[in-house]
């Protein structure tokens, strides 16, 4: 019974994080901030970050963590996933050097702020549509790494698996929101790239590589 009502805890938090991520993401929200604040919106990446990262160390104190193991793989099946789960590694490294790092942190645009260069009509990020690397071959593949990284763990407890599993859907829900707002901004160039580009999983990737 207490594992039940744990796991209830579990979610309910997660759902409670993802919906503040959610609300605090969307262009209502920051439309609003725009009318308010004008170019101070140029702040709010940064702050939106920190509030992240905040909110999800709250979370994860105050969770439930109960102790029950889903699995122990023996060796070596230990180090086969071990090995998978670095190549989703570098999988992500290769994803983040394509893109404007400190952009996404909230940087940039915080110096552009200071320097009189912010245009507010971008509210808190200037947009780039990346369609190299691995781009070219998945829609989403930080997304796509990222989960790879999770499951691929040797040792699994409750806890970590109630984790994944939502932290997975909620990827999966944000990659359909994320697109919404690129058709906004980049139109039918965006609806010919998802046209043409899975949006997870690469199963053009022999195609695209004799093109």
């Amino acid at each position: 019974m207490k594992s039940f009502i744990d796991v209830l805890v579990i979610l309910l938090l997660f759902c409670l994080f993802g919906l503040v991520h959610s609300v605090l993401a969307s262009k209502k929200v920051k439309h609003n901030i725009r009318l308010k604040a004008g170019k101070k919106i140029a702040f709010y990446r940064l702050f939106y970050n920190l509030t992240s990262i905040i909110t999800f160390i709250i979370f994860y104190e105050i969770s439930p963590k109960p102790d029950i193991l889903i699995y122990d793989l023996p060796n070596p099946y230990d180090i086969i996933i071990f090995v998978l789960q670095f190549m989703s590694l570098i999988g992500f490294i290769w994803c983040a050097v394509l893109i404007d790092g400190m952009e996404f942190i909230g940087i940039n645009q915080i110096k552009r702020y200071f320097k009189n260069e912010y245009d507010e009509t971008e509210l808190d990020e200037h947009q780039t549509l990346i369609m190299k690397g691995p781009f070219k071959y998945s829609r989403h593949p930080i997304y796509l790494f990222s989960i790879l990284f999770l499951w691929l763990r040797p040792v699994m407890d409750l806890f970590y698996l109630i984790f994944i599993i939502c932290t997975t859907i909620y990827f999966i829900i944000g990659s359909y929101l994320e697109e919404n707002r690129l058709i906004k901004v980049f139109g039918t160039r965006y609806e010919n790239y998802r046209a043409e580009v899975p949006r997870f999983i690469p199963y053009r990737i022999f195609s695209k590589s004799s093109m």
